[in-house]
């Protein structure tokens, strides 16, 4: 699993029919240890309803499908849960 904080929302008015329902936001991976950006943003399915400036976790590859019940709809990355808090 990995960190990121949303800063943002993708709309599309077309896309495959897999997809439909699913909402899109924009993640900012972020460095646990120092709590900074650490690489390029990228777009995930949203399974928790989060939205900008929320702290959530998310799964890349095949488990990107998982919490939509979808084995074998095309997702790179989905938003999993939200960060309450990071103790270390």
């Amino acid at each position: 699993m990995n960190i990121a904080r949303v800063i943002g929302r993708v709309w599309a008015t077309r896309k495959l029919p897999d997809l439909e329902g699913l909402k899109f936001i924009i993640l900012q991976p972020m460095e646990m240890m120092s709590n900074t950006d650490a690489g390029e943003w990228l777009v995930a399915a949203d399974s928790q309803q989060a939205g900008p400036g929320d702290l959530v976790y998310y799964v890349t590859s095949k488990e990107a499908s998982f919490p939509f019940n979808r084995a074998r709809t095309a997702l790179d990355a989905a938003v999993v849960g939200h960060v309450d808090r990071v103790d270390l």
